[in-house]
């Protein structure tokens, strides 16, 4: 039994009739017979009571039409469904990327959002680190990573610069200033991110090289928490600028530069180069980098 079978049963149950389930499937009469022939061999018993021609269904034929409708419904959603996945009508795309990155996409998925309302966007957080790893097992379409990452199998492409701030309430005795030099800041209480990255490591260091004290007495999990900390006055931070823009603009926090301290964050879409990106993360690709070249790792 094949579906080309049901529905040949199917057009001759709701015809009740061989010969016009032959006109309208533009096969001959015999095709049909020798069709529903095989069909009830398959079934085991008659679809049709004998005598009444193509009439009456038999309790195996109703059944077997229940059935075919299902299925032969079935494969015309299945149809619809994989034209509107090509059309971007439907579908779902998956993007890894940790806390402060997902600040850089959001102007794009809104934009995306726009031009897709049908598709789904799934983004999950994830440690910029593990990005190439969730790629390369399909846990995710697209990520964003701030280094190249060394896999052959990824491609990485730049779309975003930014760099590391020093953030301080209001009322701060430094708020006034527009940059100052790293010695004025070894009594300051750090408010610190306590997942550990690569900048982290270095303000770490670049502290330690100018000898001056680095006193993290207060570690968060989000830059959200963080930024509300600093508000609070309960000390300052160092987190990136395209995280407290909001905030510096409705004047809730000052953002200063450290003279000392000159590191440029660069934020990379990754997604495979060896096979075919789905139609909905294509689409993605295409609003975030609408007009560079990918670069490969």
């Amino acid at each position: 039994m094949d579906l080309a079978s049901l529905q040949v049963f199917q057009m001759v149950a709701n015809e009740r009739s061989y010969s016009r389930a032959a006109e309208k499937l533009f096969r001959t009469q015999p095709a049909i017979s020798i069709a529903m022939r095989k069909l009830e061999e398959w079934v085991g018993q008659p679809l049709f009571v004998p005598g009444s021609g193509a009439k009456t269904l038999t309790d195996a034929g109703v059944l077997l039409l229940e059935y075919s409708n299902r299925m032969l419904n079935l494969r015309e959603e299945i149809r619809k469904g994989l034209h509107e996945l090509r059309g971007l009508e439907r579908g779902q795309v998956s993007v890894g990327v940790n806390e402060s990155s997902i600040h850089a996409l959001l102007p794009a998925l809104d934009k995306y959002r726009t031009a897709y309302p049908g598709i789904h966007i799934r983004v999950h957080r994830v440690f910029s680190r593990d990005v190439p790893r969730e790629l390369l097992n399909h846990q995710l379409d697209i990520g964003v990573i701030t280094y190249l990452p060394e896999e052959r199998e990824l491609t990485a492409v730049e779309f975003y610069r930014d760099s590391l701030v020093l953030i301080v309430w209001p009322g701060h005795r430094l708020a006034k200033k527009r940059d100052v030099e790293i010695e004025t800041l070894g009594e300051e209480t750090f408010v610190a991110h306590i997942v550990e990255s690569p900048y982290r490591q270095r303000v770490v260091q670049l502290f330690a090289k100018h000898r001056v004290p680095l006193r993290m007495d207060v570690e968060l999990p989000t830059i959200e928490s963080i930024k509300r900390f600093v508000a609070l006055k309960k000390g300052v931070a160092i987190v990136p600028r395209m995280c407290v823009q909001e905030e510096v603009e409705r004047g809730e926090l000052r953002e200063l530069g450290i003279r000392q301290m000159k590191m440029e964050r660069r934020l990379y879409l990754v997604y495979r180069q060896d096979r075919p990106l789905p139609a909905a993360a294509q689409a993605l690709v295409d609003v975030i980098l609408p007009k560079k070249k990918a670069r490969t790792a």
